[in-house]
């Protein structure tokens, strides 16, 4: 005979946001007739078949025993403190996408066996999303607004409307609520403006805004010959500099030859001895081409007058000369030819 029957069997599948809670009931009913001690538990029935149930937690024997599920520990308990009162329902707390699967409830009082599947789904909520402008914002031009939820389960829908100016839409928008984008197709500056996307799902929604500012067309032509002018611009400088650090190394290059050049072709100086020599040779040379009538005005020419920096005399030496007979052997000892003065008499004759 049936005498334990379970009563909460109205709603066998449930779907809750991330974060919330959830309570999966299972109230009961015993009889007379269920004698045996009452023995609750909820079990995890995994989607692979292969895979043995996993008991959350336990009620037996006036004691509840809840540390057999390590994923769900302190996140869960019996609504009611009491579960003999016929309530085994359970709360799951802060619920994670991890919580999702089938769930069911076991009660036994003998001999009144029992159970009860539940199926939950945990869903997470949009979020971060974002909206963007892809494509030309000049007038004429096609504009594509884009909007995607970094995190949310599908299945996502999206909707855009737009929030300044006249609130509505522009006639050439193409929607496509799957993606997100919302196609503007030959834009004017009358579609200028703040467009806003709502991203929702069965739990939740999340919001996003941009703003489209639609242009006239940019002057190609006059940046391509700016362009252009700048980059001849640029190449000009660059060869003019080129031409000047060339310039200033060839001349630098040719000072240094000059100046090497001139060093060579400098002759090394002369000695003293053989400065003497040519002065003294000199004066040798133009007295034999004298004649004897105008040699007077050259004897009285004294020897001192040669100077005495082009002149060696040995240490001692007197540089006076008595008369014309000592300035030959001087000159002879210095390497040049002996020349005899004439003399004149008292009767004018050359003696």
């Amino acid at each position: 005979t049936r005498s334990l029957s379970i009563t909460s069997t109205d709603q066998s599948m449930f779907e809750k946001a991330q974060g919330e809670k959830v309570t999966l009931p299972c109230t009961f009913v015993l009889s007379e007739e269920d004698e045996g001690p009452l023995d609750i538990e909820w079990v995890l029935i995994p989607a692979d078949n292969q895979k043995k149930e996993q008991i959350i937690i336990m009620y037996a024997v006036d004691r509840i025993y809840n540390h057999y599920y390590a994923a769900m520990n302190e996140r869960m308990q019996f609504t009611n403190p009491d579960p003999r009162s016929g309530d085994g329902s359970l709360d799951i707390l802060n619920l994670k996408a991890s919580d999702t699967g089938t769930y069911q409830c076991k009660v036994k009082k003998a001999p009144g066996v029992q159970s009860q599947k539940i199926q939950l789904t945990v869903l997470v909520k949009p979020a971060r999303t974002k909206c963007s402008i892809e494509g030309s914002h000049e007038i004429g031009k096609d504009v594509i607004l884009k909007c995607a939820s970094q995190e949310g389960s599908p299945l996502l829908s999206y909707d855009w409307r737009r929030v300044s100016g006249t609130q509505e839409l522009p006639a050439t928008s193409m929607l496509n609520k799957n993606t997100g984008e919302l196609l503007l197709k030959n834009a004017s500056q009358d579609y200028s403006g703040t467009y806003s996307c709502v991203a929702s799902n069965r739990v939740g929604t999340d919001e996003c805004s941009v703003q489209l500012n639609v242009t006239p067309p940019i002057n190609t032509a006059g940046i391509i010959a700016g362009a252009i002018i700048g980059t001849l611009l640029g190449l000009f400088i660059l060869a003019f500099l080129i031409f000047c650090c060339c310039k200033k190394h060839r001349e630098k290059k040719y000072e240094k030859e000059v100046h090497h050049e001139i060093r060579e072709d400098v002759p090394p100086p002369k000695s003293r001895s053989s400065t003497a020599r040519s002065y003294i040779g000199s004066n040798r040379s133009s007295l034999g081409s004298m004649s004897p009538s105008n040699m007077e005005g050259y004897t009285k020419t004294p020897y001192s007058q040669v100077p005495s920096e082009d002149f060696e005399r040995a240490p001692g030496q007197n540089p006076t000369f008595a008369s014309s007979k000592v300035a030959a052997p001087n000159l002879s000892r210095m390497g040049a030819v002996p020349v005899m003065i004439p003399a004149q008499s008292k009767d004018g004759s050359i003696v």
